[in-house]
C-alpha cells in the first residue's frame, strides 16, 4: 500500500503522455491513454496512476487527503509553456486595431512601435511593477491548464533592465504556483541608441549582460532573436556560444519571419530549442533533426501576427523533428495565454494529429525546458501537475467552451 494526500479517482481515461524523451517521428502521437483510471500523490509528487480498480486495493488516503471524483472526465498533463514573454510593462493593443487595419509588422516597428516600444515602458518600470503588471497574465495561464512556463527577459535591452526584468521573473516563481523557467535574451532587438552600431550591442550582450546575468544566477537559458535586420547568424552564434560558457543553455527564435539560418545555428551549437520555424528551409529540417533539437512552434504568434501561414509541423514530424508547441505570450502578437488554443491551432491549422499536438504541448515541452524528468508526463516520481478536462481529452479544442474542470498543480486544485 502506498500513502497520499490527493487522489484523482474514476476518470474516464488518463492520457499520460509518459515515455521517454523527447517523443519524436511516430512517438510523436504516443500519449498511452490508461481507460477508468485513478492518479494519487503524496507530498506534490505522483505515487501512483493506473486503473482505478487497483488503486483502491493499493493507495491509503490519509485523513485529510484531497479527492476529486473524475468520473465522466478525462485527465490529461499539466501543460508546459515552454516560450513566453509573459513579463514586460506598457499596452501595445493599439497596434492590434493598425494590424487589423493592414499594417505589417515591419511598418508598425518602423513607426516607433513594436518591441522598441514595449522597451521603453520596461525600462520606466520598477520590479514590483513589472511582478505586479505580469502577475495576472500567469493567473490567465494557469486557468488554462498550464502549470509550467518559460518567461524570457528582453524588453529591457541594457544591463540594468535586463537584470530587473529576470529578478521579476525569480519574484514570480516564488510567489506564483506555477513553476517558472528564466531565460535571458537581451539579444531580442537592437536598442534605439545602439541602432547605427550594431556589433557594439553585441559587445555589450557578450562582455557585460551575460557575465550579470550568469553572476547573478537569475536565468537558466539564453536566447537570441536571429532575423535579418536584427541578428545574423555569425551574432547569434557568438552570442549564444558565451551563454554556454557561462553556463547558460542555448534556446534561438529561428526563421520566423524568413529563412533566417537560425535553425542551422542550433543544430551548430546544440541549442535545446529552435523556436518558431514558420519559414525553415529543407535544409534546416535535416539540421536540426540531426542534431535532436527541439522544434518548438508558436501557432498563437502566427495568428495574431497575421502572417498568412503556420510553421510546417507535418514536415518536422515527418523528419523525425521533436515538436513542442508555446504560446509565445507577448505584448504585441502573443495575446492568448492558451495552451489548448495552441493546440487548436496545430490541429487544424498545422495539420497536426490531437495526439501529436498534446504531446507537444505537455512532454515534449517539458523536453525543451529540460525538465522531463519532472513534469510534462503523469508518471511515478513525477509532480502531481495536472488537467481535468470534461468528457473527452478532444474537448480541450474546442475553443470558447468551458473543457477545463480542474487545474492541478503539485497534487492541489488551483486556478479555479
Amino acid at each position: 500500500m502506498v500513502r497520499a494526500d490527493f487522489l484523482i479517482r474514476n476518470a474516464r481515461e488518463i492520457l499520460t503522455c509518459a515515455g521517454r524523451g523527447p517523443l519524436a517521428g511516430p512517438r510523436q502521437s504516443q500519449v498511452s491513454a490508461i481507460p477508468d483510471a485513478s492518479l494519487a500523490a503524496l507530498d506534490g509528487t505522483i505515487v501512483f496512476v493506473g486503473p482505478a480498480a487497483d488503486a483502491a486495493a493499493q493507495v491509503t488516503l490519509m485523513p485529510d487527503a484531497v479527492v476529486i471524483d473524475a468520473e465522466d472526465h478525462a485527465v490529461v498533463p499539466g501543460f508546459v509553456d515552454a516560450h513566453t514573454h509573459a513579463v514586460f510593462a506598457g499596452d501595445r493593443r493599439s497596434e492590434l486595431r493598425r494590424r487589423l487595419a493592414g499594417a505589417t509588422y515591419a511598418e508598425i516597428a518602423a513607426g516607433g512601435g513594436g518591441i522598441i516600444s514595449t522597451v521603453r515602458a520596461t525600462r520606466e518600470a520598477t520590479e514590483e511593477q513589472l511582478v505586479a503588471q505580469s502577475r495576472p497574465r500567469l493567473d490567465e495561464m494557469l486557468a488554462s491548464g498550464t502549470t509550467t512556463c518559460e518567461i524570457k527577459s528582453g524588453y529591457g535591452l541594457d544591463v540594468a533592465s535586463e537584470l530587473r526584468m529576470l529578478r521579476a521573473i525569480a519574484t514570480l516563481q516564488h510567489q506564483h504556483p506555477l513553476d517558472v523557467v528564466a531565460t535571458f535574451m537581451g539579444a531580442h532587438e537592437v536598442p534605439t541608441e545602439f541602432r547605427d552600431r550594431r556589433s557594439e550591442y553585441v559587445e555589450l550582450v557578450v562582455q557585460e549582460m551575460i557575465p550579470a546575468v550568469a553572476a547573478e544566477k537569475v536565468a537558466t537559458w539564453c536566447d537570441v532573436f536571429c532575423e535579418a535586420g536584427v541578428f545574423s547568424p555569425d551574432d547569434s552564434r557568438r552570442i549564444l556560444q558565451a551563454g554556454m560558457r557561462h553556463g547558460l543553455k542555448a534556446r534561438i527564435h529561428a526563421d520566423e519571419l524568413g529563412a533566417s539560418g537560425g535553425s542551422q545555428v542550433a543544430a551548430q551549437v546544440g541549442a535545446r530549442s529552435a523556436d518558431h520555424l514558420i519559414f525553415v528551409p529543407d535544409d534546416g529540417i535535416t539540421a536540426l533533426a540531426s542534431a535532436g533539437v527541439v522544434a518548438t512552434l508558436l501557432p498563437n504568434a502566427a495568428f495574431y501576427l497575421k502572417l498568412g501561414r503556420f510553421a510546417p509541423a507535418r514536415k518536422l514530424i515527418d523528419a523525425g523533428v521533436p515538436v513542442a508547441l508555446a504560446t509565445d505570450i507577448n505584448p504585441g502578437g502573443g495575446f492568448s495565454p492558451s495552451m489548448p488554443f495552441a493546440i487548436a491551432l496545430a490541429c487544424f491549422g498545422m495539420n497536426m494529429t490531437f495526439e501529436e499536438a498534446l504531446v507537444a504541448a505537455t512532454s515534449n515541452g517539458a523536453w525543451s525546458l529540460d525538465l522531463g524528468d519532472r513534469v510534462g508526463s503523469l508518471e511515478m516520481d513525477k509532480l502531481a501537475d495536472a488537467v481535468i478536462v470534461r468528457g473527452e481529452a478532444i474537448n480541450l479544442i474546442r475553443m470558447g467552451a468551458p473543457s477545463i474542470a480542474h487545474v492541478v498543480k503539485r497534487g492541489r486544485p488551483v486556478g479555479h
